[in-house]
């Protein structure tokens, strides 16, 4: 019995075509099939890079019955890449299902990486990134995005979150409202003609794209952390205010003199003296 095909994960530009790694033109050329979104989009990607296998069509809509084919072509021993309109498969795009279902049947699957729309945002976002949360898309729903906000406001990891040029406004207010007004970061285009990169408040990035006729592109937004926006409003605090507002929150006074220690950078001591001691 032959040995059964390999399931190659390409990543694939986020726009600039140049952006494909030379392992990926490699396998995109020796598999005997690439599965993709849209035939016609990465079918201009394959030319560009002189490469002419057949592609077929994988998309959401599809990918029960059309997966199924792909697994069928797998077990008779042939490769097939899979890649997506644009990034790393499978991260907010179709592909996890049949990944899932070929590692469950013990068929190889073999990740080719390259571009990834939420890690080249957080990479130069400028804000931390030792520890970062996932979001992808936040629900279109205003009720139903508001709840998922209010589940992420504790998270101190900074988050990454994936939205439509359509909602992103909307989107922004209810993020200002429900996380506060934090540091964030505005992806849009990465890579593509008309590309942009902004640093601002949640609030600034709303009044910037709000004063547009029309947001267009894919967009990315990175958002600070709650402990990376507690200590952006600590630094604009006093001891003494910071004291005051975290006692007048619930915390007991030896609570309240430690947070403000560690938010401060400050020894427990010298802020107990300035808070508590009579001058």
């Amino acid at each position: 019995m032959s040995a059964p095909g390999r399931l190659f994960v390409v990543a694939t530009p986020l726009g600039n075509l140049e952006d494909l790694t030379l392992r990926a033109v490699r396998v995109l050329r020796a598999v005997s099939l690439v599965a993709c979104e849209d035939t016609r989009r990465t079918g201009t990607l394959l030319r560009a890079h002189g490469i002419a296998t057949p592609t077929t069509s994988y998309f959401e809509h599809n990918e029960r019955w059309k997966g199924e084919r792909i697994l069928a072509a797998l077990r008779e021993g042939r490769d097939v890449a899979l890649v997506s309109d644009a990034g790393t498969p499978g991260i907010s795009d179709p592909g996890f299902r049949l990944v899932r279902d070929a590692r469950n049947e013990g068929l190889p699957v073999l990740p080719v990486p390259g571009a990834s729309a939420a890690i080249a945002a957080l990479s130069v976002s400028g804000l931390p990134t030792d520890r970062f949360l996932f979001v992808g898309f936040l629900p279109a729903r205003r009720e139903a995005r508001r709840r998922a906000l209010a589940d992420l406001a504790s998270a101190n990891e900074t988050l990454v979150v994936y939205e439509s040029p359509v909602r992103v406004v909307a989107a922004l207010d209810d993020m200002t409202e429900v996380l506060g007004d934090r540091d964030a970061f505005l992806c849009r285009e990465a890579t593509k003609l008309h590309e942009e990169y902004v640093r601002d408040r949640l609030s600034g990035l709303r009044t910037r794209l709000a004063s547009r006729d029309t947001v267009k592109g894919e967009i990315v937004l990175v958002v600070a952390g709650a402990v990376e926006a507690d200590a952006r409003r600590a630094e604009a605090e006093s001891p003494e205010a910071l004291y005051a507002r975290l006692a007048g929150e619930g915390l007991s006074r030896r609570a309240a003199v430690k947070e403000v220690a560690r938010r401060l950078g400050l020894p427990a001591r010298e802020v107990y003296k300035r808070v508590l001691e009579p001058s």
